[in-house]
């Protein structure tokens, strides 16, 4: 499955763009990564990929729109996904953006 462009669109318009935001494919879908580090993506399963801190991750979890993201059958820590149902809404759209964007905000640059 694609991602979906429309979702894609709308998280264009939630981040501030700069010199440190770029886009990638990548995980089916298309991530936008804040110096490098991925903040959120269109995922290509549907709905929205955000990378959040490690320890509030379980807490994040309990929203009933919110799974773990799991790759090769390994839940991954610090990353979830918001079904493509919680995603319509714009209100909570513009809440996990904000999430995702703000904590890659605190890691470091990766060096290109």
């Amino acid at each position: 499955m694609a991602y979906d462009e429309e979702l894609a669109d709308r998280i264009r318009l939630l981040i501030k763009p700069g010199p440190e935001l770029s886009e990638r494919k990548m995980f089916g879908g298309l991530a936008f990564l804040i110096g490098g580090n991925m903040a959120v993506a269109a995922s290509g399963q549907g709905g929205l990929l955000v990378r959040v801190d490690r320890t509030e991750s379980d807490r994040l979890l309990a929203n009933e729109f919110v799974e773990p993201m799991v790759m090769g059958g390994r839940e991954m820590v610090g990353w979830l996904r918001v079904t493509p149902e919680a995603a319509d809404d714009d209100t909570v759209l513009r809440e996990w953006v904000d999430r995702g964007v703000g904590y890659a905000r605190t890691l470091p640059p990766k060096k290109k």
